[in-house]
């Protein structure tokens, strides 16, 4: 390229910086532009930025914390951050400091200070961390701009530590102003500590190249202004907007933590096949939230609420509806409005305070675990009634925990310990130290915990136990329970250690063993007077072998030692239920996905009762119609176009007259977990040969 065309492309660049820099002070893109040379003004206006930033420019060197196999991982990493008032408090991201327990800064003038997490916010990706200032000096600052200003187009300096090196500035423009993740990437999000960084973030998209080092460091205006805060890149970097950090920073460094609203409302854009313009569809409402308090109901569109005119159309403004929600009076009366089959209704819907979805983990180091307290949105997750428990986050392999029989895995929920009911996991630190006290070693402890819908007891010490897997096999003969082998700890500290057999973990809704009055904790001896040869962890299946010998419908007699007595039961055997491979199932060739129905295992691992209809999605074939509209394997299907699906009879009417009109629309109502979701699939009917 000669030297004209560069010259013409200065002169443009020149021209577009006049416009956004020296509007309203005199300057004409003659008094900037020098033909000769090139842009002079425009040198000193970058000069002039970095010389106001960079003194607040710091690396931060973390040693921060992960949880895994039972344990704290530490682990060593590098950001970058900026220091925001002249007390030293810096704004970094959340993934860089924000489980640090030893921060390390470097500042512009190549002096290293220690620092300290003075709070962080995971829903924004937002750390404030305070250097350690003995001597109560100054230190230089920069300040925050307004992003709300910034255009398309306007040229940004990048400032940080990329690799770890020392600071450094890259230069580029703004390429997008409302910056969200595409859907194509939905199965990537952003996700720190279980929050969705994206439900509230709309990022700032510059290219302006930065590189692992760069998070948390500032992204500057030409006027020397903090306008983001340095956070992705994807080929296009993305920084958190100062308007949204500014109020995070404030909340983090007056009170250590931010304060957010909850309602319980998950909303999404609106359908295609909507015929409104204004509103946002609810998706779906948790129960026993605010929202289902005030009578709010899936498929509600949302039109005003807190005083403001509600539109939700596309992805890029689910962030800023979402930071409307969360920045309710709580305790409040909030009054919304929501269309409900065409009609407006009005709604007044009172918040409550929002938690983390995930409360940091500890180490347990004499248990041999991480654990942590059960939020709210954890306990709906995990389909309990209440927030009691210890999560256990993950076990220590060989540890107390991972050696007792039956162990404990991640997941499990620690209820009770020696009797004592753990309310979190300050009542198992407590209790902890209470047995250590003036002891070496912990004595055998009965510790009660739950996985899934199973109520299981263990005993947890430091040095015995081997753990085994336990097998299940398919019973022609069936009682309708799950079991635990009545090992010889658990007998030994139940005071019952002349018996063996296997103890009720659970009783099925409907089973026989219900009809005939078995109840969870009973412990099951005997059958017809054999006895249960049961005392270890692999001996699991051996009353299903023992009732192999019986046919359905065979009555039987068992010996139930309840509350330490023998009780003869007398049960009819029932069969047991039809697998998940045995159900009816319907694939569906042209949205290219296969769905089935419920199967007795899926009610009980779901907690669904008899009631709840539906077909299972099973396979989605990947670049599937269905694939595309994010339908997933695990889906309950439970309406098509408002249609009810009642099983798979039903769902195969209505899709062959969804094939026959060939809807150009065709929404799916799921449940996905805990979660209600409209999925609106968008076919071509094209036959392709």
């Amino acid at each position: 390229m000669g030297t004209k065309p560069i010259l013409i492309i200065a002169g443009i660049f020149i021209l577009s910086l006049w416009t956004a820099r020296m509007h309203g002070q005199g300057q004409t893109p003659q008094d900037i532009v020098d033909t000769e040379t090139g842009s002079p003004v425009f040198n000193e206006m970058v000069e002039e930025a970095i010389s106001i930033v960079k003194p607040a420019l710091v690396r931060i060197h973390a040693v921060s914390v992960f949880d895994r196999q039972g344990r704290e991982i530490k682990r060593e990493s590098s950001g970058s951050g900026v220091i925001i008032d002249r007390d030293g408090h810096i704004v970094t991201n959340h993934h860089v400091a924000g489980r640090a327990i030893r921060l390390r800064c470097t500042l512009f003038s190549k002096e290293e200070i220690e620092a300290d997490v003075v709070g962080t916010d995971p829903l924004s990706d937002i750390c404030v961390i305070k250097l350690r200032n003995q001597e109560k000096r100054n230190f230089p600052f920069a300040q925050f701009g307004n992003s709300d200003l910034l255009s398309v187009g306007e040229y940004v300096l990048a400032m940080g530590s990329p690799l770890a090196l020392s600071q450094s500035v890259t230069m580029g423009i703004v390429s997008n102003t409302e910056m969200v993740l595409p859907d194509v990437f939905r199965r990537f999000k952003l996700t720190l500590e279980g929050e969705d960084v994206g439900s509230i973030v709309r990022w700032i998209g510059h290219d302006a190249p930065i590189y692992p080092g760069n998070s948390g460091g500032p992204l500057v205006n030409l006027n020397g202004e903090v306008v983001g805060i340095n956070e992705i890149s994807f080929g296009i970097a993305g920084a958190i907007p100062a308007s949204l950090a500014k109020n995070v920073v404030r909340q983090l460094i007056d009170n250590g933590k931010v304060t957010r609203s909850w309602i319980g409302i998950e909303v999404q854009p609106l359908l295609e096949s909507y015929d409104g313009e204004v509103g946002a569809l609810v998706s779906g409402v948790i129960d026993g939230s605010p929202a289902a308090d005030a009578g709010f109901l899936s498929g509600d569109i949302l039109v005003h609420f807190a005083g403001k005119n509600v539109t939700v159309r596309f992805n890029e403004e689910l962030p800023i509806f979402n930071q409307l929600l969360m920045n309710c009076e709580i305790g409040g009366r909030v009054k919304a409005v929501v269309l409900r089959h065409g009609r407006r209704t009005e709604l007044t819907v009172i918040p409550k305070e929002r938690e983390y979805i995930w409360p940091r983990p500890i180490e347990i180091k004499r248990w041999g675990i991480t654990a942590r307290d059960i939020s709210l949105m954890a306990a709906k997750e995990l389909k309990r009634d209440n927030q009691d428990g210890v999560l256990v986050t993950s076990v220590r392999p060989g540890g107390p925990c991972g050696k007792a029989e039956p162990a404990m895995i991640r997941n499990d929920v620690i209820t009770e310990v020696n009797g004592k009911r753990m309310h979190g996991v300050g009542d198992l630190v407590r209790l902890t130290e209470e047995f250590s006290t003036g002891n070496e070693e912990l004595a055998s402890i009965l510790v009660a915990f739950e996985r899934k819908n199973s109520r299981y007891i263990t005993v947890v010490k430091l040095d015995t136990a081997t753990l085994e897997d336990q097998g299940r096999e398919l019973q022609k003969a069936w009682l309708g329970i799950e079991t635990q082998v009545l090992t010889r700890d658990i007998s030994d500290i139940l005071r019952i250690d002349q018996y063996s057999g296997v103890r009720v973990t659970q009783v099925f809704e409907n089973s026989v063993a219900r009809k005939a009055g078995i109840s969870v904790g009973d412990i099951i001896i005997a059958v017809d007077g054999e006895q249960i040869e049961a005392s270890t962890a692999s001996d699991i299946g051996v009353l299903p072998v023992m009732l192999r010998k019986y046919d359905s419908g065979s009555k039987v007699i068992l010996t139930i030692l309840r509350d330490r007595k023998e009780v003869q039961l007398p049960v009819e055997l029932g069969s047991s239920p039809a697998t998940k491979d045995e159900m009816k199932k319907y694939t569906d060739e042209h949205f290219e996905f296969t769905a089935r129905d419920i199967a007795f295992e899926d009610r009980v691992d779901q907690r669904w009762d008899l009631e709840q209809k539906g077909v299972l999605v099973e396979n989605v074939s990947e670049g599937s119609w269905a694939a595309l509209a994010n339908l997933e394997v695990g889906d309950l299907i439970l309406s098509v176009d408002g249609r009810d699906v009642v099983d798979v009879d039903e769902f195969v009417r209505i899709m062959e007259r969804v094939a026959d009109e060939e809807r150009k629309h065709v929404v799916f109502l799921v449940l996905r977990g805990i979660h209600n979701l409209f999925i609106e699939l968008v076919p071509s009917w094209t036959t392709d040969y």
